[in-house]
């Protein structure tokens, strides 16, 4: 069964090693090593180079003699939301948390060390079993770049699991949202604020038009937006010239997306339109919805190993998304395993002991579901 201190050991291994977004190259390097030590098959592709990043993904193998059973992988990424140099961990209660400044980490080393241990405790095991793969990604939190970069068809995979969500243990994303993106411009015209105020066009105050007359928030059960970014300005004494908004909008159904994203762009160019100027908008489809059979293998499998370890394996729907994204547009079945991170992106991230251990069960289960039994 699992080696509970082992476990523990490796996650807090891996969250005492700084690891942003396109910069993950040293944890990226231990883990290799701590895999090859395992007796593991490694290998790196070129998705840094591709992606701009200084590390790749990992591919790891751990081989079998069922040639029946399905070709199953797990998955999890590397890179944290923001960095953790000079971390400081604590464990009260038996919670890990951050006593520093900063996020924990447990996004996604909270997924990614019990993947590992799960894959570990079935090759001691002994028990014969089918091909098993680990994907471990890179730069998931800044657009799921090092999943689009594997090159999934070479794999020859059948279904899999991502842990990459929050509790509770034993429950299951099998339903996702689509995500776009929205990158504008709104163009104004400088002029001396003190001397000549007429002479401009004030590129915040044609921005506040459309911002205010805009719907934002939760626009539906399953439908979000928002402006998250505005930037732009000179100095107080000119009329600003231009500003930039990033937004987004979340739906589960594209025709609810669709008019949402028609919505913004239009309250943009009306603004723009009366005020004299004009809007320059990029907007771009961040990743694509899945909708997992609950019939299919993938889900089963999922649900009756969370059953065997006494577990609710309620199925979820969520609007963030993950590399099980990316995959799943690729054609690759996959659903999203809970993991026991909780107030994720935050200062006051943490994961228990407990749900580590369980989340590491759970994956050891779903593999002796799926390719040993």
């Amino acid at each position: 069964m699992i080696n509970e201190e082992r476990l523990v050991k490796l996650f807090l291994d891996l969250i005492h090693i700084n690891s942003p977004s396109l910069e993950e190259q040293e944890v990226v390097s231990w883990t290799k090593q701590y895999l090859v030590d395992c007796g593991f098959e490694v290998h790196e592709d070129d998705a840094g180079n591709r992606i701009g990043g200084n590390a790749n993904n990992l591919i790891v193998w751990l081989r079998g003699s069922k040639q029946d059973k399905p070709k199953v992988f797990l998955s999890a990424h590397f890179d944290t939301v923001e960095p953790t140099p000079n971390i400081v961990v604590e464990e009260v209660d038996g919670v890990f948390t951050a006593s520093t400044d900063t996020i924990l980490g447990a996004d996604d080393k909270g997924g990614m060390a019990p993947a590992i241990e799960a894959l570990l405790t079935l090759k001691e095991s002994g028990l014969e079993h089918g091909d098993i793969c680990l994907l471990l990604s890179v730069a998931e939190e800044i657009g799921l770049k090092g999943a689009e970069a594997v090159r999934i068809d070479d794999l020859n995979l059948d279904f899999g699991y991502v842990l990459d969500t929050g509790p509770p243990v034993g429950s299951f994303v099998t339903r996702t949202a689509t995500h776009d993106k929205l990158d504008v411009v709104v163009m104004g015209k400088p002029a001396h604020a003190g001397k000549d105020p007429e002479r401009g066009i004030n590129a915040i105050q044609v921005a506040s038009r459309a911002v205010a007359e805009m719907k934002l928030g939760r626009i539906g059960p399953e439908t979000t937006a928002n402006i998250g970014i505005i930037e732009g300005g000179t100095a107080v004494n000119v009329v600003c010239p231009s500003v930039r908004l990033r937004a987004e909008a979340r739906s589960t159904s594209i025709d609810e997306l669709d008019a949402q994203v028609g919505h913004m762009i239009e309250r943009f160019e009306v603004a723009a339109r009366e005020a004299g100027t004009t809007v320059e908008i990029d907007h771009h489809r961040h990743y694509v919805s899945f909708n997992v059979d609950p019939l299919s293998p993938v889900v089963v499998a999922a649900q009756k190993a969370a059953l065997a370890l006494g577990l609710e394996p309620t199925l979820r729907t969520t609007l963030g998304g993950s590399d099980a994204n990316i995959y799943n547009a690729k054609g690759l079945p996959c659903i999203v395993v809970a993991t026991g991170m909780d107030k994720i992106h935050t200062h006051d991230e943490k994961i228990s002991r407990a749900d580590l251990i369980k989340t590491a069960e759970l994956a050891y289960e779903i593999l002796l579901k799926t390719s040993v039994e």
